[in-house]
């Protein structure tokens, strides 16, 4: 079993939780998906504990530490939050050490591709068209050139993150949100059904849940689980409100899951 997490955002005691939960579980390999750092109070101690894991994606946030151009798109809460952010990994350890932090992140890769048995496998953050900054919102099920010309470029099962809203989106033009599931948050993969998976966010999710949100895809890949992770949120917005370079609404949104 894999698991597959997503937008981290500095946000430790969401990660913690998360990876405890993973630990519970028979999980062979974890996938992250990238946005490790940005937003929240403890990169540096992300960035170490992400380094640990298997495969990582790049994230427009973690772009954005080495490539200041690129948060030209970003609101001046995320801007500033980065700056704070850049400051904060340039902190602590050796300098090979502080050197190591900035390298992990300007080598991570925009897309990859793998396979599990017959079913094509492909990480991405963003989108397969855009990977670092193209979103794919529920809303886009009605904009049906966007959502036919991203399928084009998929094979069989694409996982992203990046708009913090966990869900399944169909090649038939359909997205079912984990709630609409059963009990047990499972979706069933038809044989060779082209399908984009969003794993939601770790620590910054936007679906009106507060708890953290993950995926494990099965050892078939013919279906993958959301789960969702309670975790200390009061600890990272205290922790938020006490960094002047982190707006506060920044811990605010946390308690509501937005």
């Amino acid at each position: 079993m894999i698991a597959i997490i997503s937008d981290i955002h500095s946000n430790l005691a969401a990660l913690e939780a998360v990876l405890a939960d993973i630990r519970s579980r028979d999980v062979e390999r974890i996938i992250c998906l990238g946005d490790i750092v940005g937003y929240g109070p403890q990169p540096r101690e992300c960035v170490a504990a992400v380094r640990q894991l298997g495969l990582t994606i790049m994230g427009n946030h973690d772009e954005a530490i080495f490539h200041s151009a690129k948060t030209d798109q970003f609101n001046l809460r995320a801007e500033m939050a980065i700056e704070w952010t850049r400051e904060q990994l340039s902190l602590e350890g050796s300098e090979e050490e502080v050197k190591a932090r900035f390298e992990f992140l300007r080598n991570l890769p925009m897309t990859e591709e793998r396979a599990i048995g017959s079913v094509p496998l492909l990480y991405v953050h963003g989108s397969p068209r855009k990977p670092l900054r193209e979103y794919i919102f529920p809303r886009d099920i009605q904009n049906v050139e966007k959502m036919r010309e991203i399928f084009t470029l998929i094979r069989g099962l694409c996982f992203v993150g990046h708009s913090h809203v966990p869900g399944i989106y169909t090649e038939d033009l359909t997205y079912v949100h984990p709630s609409e599931l059963e009990l047990l948050r499972i979706y069933h993969f038809e044989e060779r059904q082209k399908a984009i998976i969003n794993v939601g966010s770790v620590g910054q999710p936007r679906d009106n849940d507060p708890r953290a949100c993950y995926v494990t895809l099965t050892d078939e890949a013919d279906a993958v689980v959301f789960r969702r992770v309670r975790y200390d949120v009061e600890k990272t917005r205290r922790l938020i409100h006490s960094v002047p370079g982190l707006d506060n609404s920044l811990g605010d949104r946390l308690l509501e899951g937005r």
